[in-house]
C-alpha cells in the first residue's frame, strides 16, 4: 500500500466516527462517576452553542454554531452537491448560548456552491478569514483545491489542480493558509515528502521536497508522525529550522503539535490511560482512563480542548459513545453528551451527533466563545 492510499484511508477512517480508533481493541469499561462532572450549560453557561434538527445535509464544517457547509446526493442519486446551509432558529432549544455565535438572520437560506458525480468527494473544508477552502477529488482520482470568499457575491474558483500525491490525513492541517498561500503536503514516493503551496489568488504551484514522511502540523511546523506511532518524533519549523525530537515509550502512541502531545498509553490488555504532554516531556498529566479514545485526531483543539470518547457497556449495540471534552487550562471534564453517535472538530467548532438516521440531532458548540 503507498502513501497516497494510507493518506486517503487514514482520511476516511477518522472522519467523524467516535468509535472508530486506530489501537488494538480494547475491553468496555464502566463509565467514569459523572456526578461530579458538570454538564456543558453548567460548565460554559455563555458559549455559543445550538441544537439543530433536519439539517437536511451531512456537514463537513460548522462556520458558527447554525451555519453549516456540508453535502447532500441530488433526489436522482447522480451527483453529490457542496452546500451552505443556514439553519433554522427555533424559539425552544434550538439555538442557545450567549456568545456571539447565537442566533443566524439567514435562517432557513441554502446555497450550492458545487455539484459534481455521485463518486467524487468533497473533502478538508476549512475557513481562514473570510476564505472557505475544500478539496474535490473526482472520478479519476485527481485532487484540486478550491476556495470561495465568503463575503463576496461570486462562485466557487479553482485555485490549483496541481496537488501531486497529495496527502490527507483528516485532521485540520491537511490544508493549511498562511502568507496569502494554501499549504499541503505531497508524497515524492516513500522517502521524501513535497510541501506545496499556492497563492489565494491561483496561479503556479511552489514545491519544497524533504527527505524523510512529513505532514503539517500548526504553521509553520511539519511533523514526522503521520499517524501516531511509537518511538521519536520530530517536528520541523519550515521557518526558523528549529527542531524538537519527542521520545515515547515502547508501550505508548504519541502525536504532537508544537503545542501539546497526546500519550496513549498501552498495557497488555489495550488502552490504560490517555496523557497529554508539552513536546519537552514537561506538565504531563493524565487525562482520561481505560475505556476512552480521542474522539477527533487533531490534538488539544485551539491548544486548548481534548475530545474524547468513552466506552459504554451498550455501545457494542447502539454504536454511540459517550463524549466529553477536557479542558488543559482549567483541568476539569465536561460532559457533552452520554450517548453520542458521531463528531467532528474543525477551525475552534466542534458539532456532534445524536439520535438515529430518522430523527438526527446535530449539535454545535463554539469553543472560541468558552
Amino acid at each position: 500500500m503507498n502513501r497516497k492510499t494510507i493518506s486517503l484511508a487514514v482520511a476516511l477512517a477518522a472522519a467523524v466516527a467516535l468509535l472508530a480508533g486506530g489501537l488494538p481493541e480494547q475491553k468496555s469499561a464502566p463509565l467514569p462517576p459523572t456526578a461530579a462532572r458538570p454538564a456543558l450549560a453548567q460548565a460554559w453557561p455563555d458559549a455559543a452553542r445550538a441544537d439543530l434538527r433536519d439539517l437536511g445535509l451531512e456537514p463537513l464544517l460548522f462556520l458558527d454554531v447554525t451555519t453549516a457547509v456540508g453535502t447532500a446526493d441530488t433526489s436522482d442519486g447522480q451527483h453529490t452537491r457542496l452546500i451552505i446551509k443556514y439553519a433554522e432558529k427555533s424559539g425552544k432549544g434550538g439555538v442557545s448560548g450567549g456568545g456571539p455565535s447565537g442566533g443566524n438572520p439567514d435562517g432557513g437560506r441554502e446555497r450550492e456552491l458545487r455539484r459534481l458525480p455521485a463518486d467524487s468527494r468533497f473533502d478538508n473544508l476549512t475557513k481562514a478569514g473570510n476564505e472557505l477552502l475544500w478539496t474535490e477529488t473526482g472520478e479519476s482520482g485527481g485532487t484540486e483545491i478550491w476556495a470561495l470568499d465568503l463575503t463576496a457575491d461570486e462562485n466557487p474558483r479553482r485555485l490549483t489542480g496541481d496537488t501531486g500525491n497529495i496527502l490527507l490525513y483528516g485532521g485540520q492541517h491537511d490544508l493549511v493558509t498562511a502568507g496569502g498561500r494554501v499549504h499541503w503536503a505531497a508524497a515524492d514516493g516513500d522517502s521524501t515528502t513535497e510541501i506545496r503551496s499556492v497563492a489565494l489568488t491561483g496561479g503556479a504551484v511552489t514545491t519544497e521536497t524533504r527527505k524523510g514522511q512529513w505532514a503539517l502540523a500548526a504553521w509553520p511546523w511539519l511533523t514526522s508522525d503521520v499517524g501516531g506511532q511509537a518511538g521519536e518524533i520530530t517536528l520541523h519549523n519550515l521557518e526558523s529550522g528549529e527542531e524538537k525530537r519527542i521520545t515515547a515509550g515502547p508501550a505508548e502512541w504519541t502525536m504532537c503539535t508544537p503545542a501539546w502531545c497526546r500519550v496513549m498509553v498501552n498495557n497488555g490488555e489495550g488502552l490504560a490511560r490517555i496523557d497529554l504532554m508539552r513536546p519537552d516531556g514537561s506538565e504531563r498529566r493524565r487525562i482520561a482512563g481505560p475505556g476512552t479514545q480521542a474522539a477527533v485526531n487533531d490534538i488539544a483543539v485551539l491548544d486548548r480542548f481534548e475530545i474524547l470518547s468513552e466506552t459504554r457497556p451498550d455501545s457494542d449495540l447502539t454504536g454511540t459513545a459517550g463524549l466529553v471534552v477536557h479542558d488543559v487550562r482549567t483541568q476539569r471534564t465536561v460532559t457533552l453528551s452520554v450517548a453520542a453517535d458521531l463528531a467532528a472538530s474543525r477551525d475552534g467548532m466542534l458539532w456532534w451527533s445524536t439520535g438515529d438516521r430518522e430523527a438526527t440531532v446535530w449539535h454545535t458548540l463554539d469553543l472560541r466563545t468558552v
